[in-house]
């Protein structure tokens, strides 16, 4: 009798579980639109204003926000480890924000 291997279940539950929180920020987005609902744009703009005084994260830096039912999403390029750092700590301070997803990346330069 042949044994069944059932390592192929790994990637399909994988696969499921992110499928379902997919289907989450899609009801969150068909509820608010691609803005977020309102306390969504006053995160977004709270950590903006946070961002501001720190010339690090300006140009040739981008950050940009995107709040969804109170999880931040940061993306864009900055030039180290610690300016990543203070970008996601800054914006995990502002009331309001459940977590902070953080998917800057760092820029790589040939010296």
């Amino acid at each position: 009798m042949r044994r069944c291997n059932a390592l192929w279940i790994l990637p399909l539950a994988g696969m499921l579980l992110g499928m379902v929180a997919g289907c989450a920020a899609f009801e969150e987005v068909r509820r608010c639109g691609w803005n977020g609902c309102p306390p969504d744009a006053h995160i977004t703009a709270e950590i903006e204003a946070r961002f501001e005084p720190h010339t690090e994260l300006r140009p040739p830096n981008a950050v940009y926000v995107q709040t969804l039912n109170g999880v931040v999403y940061l993306s864009g390029i900055v030039a180290t480890g610690l300016q990543r750092a203070t970008a996601e700590e800054l914006a995990r301070e502002v009331p309001g924000v459940k977590r902070v997803v953080n998917n800057i990346a760092l820029t790589y330069r040939n010296y």
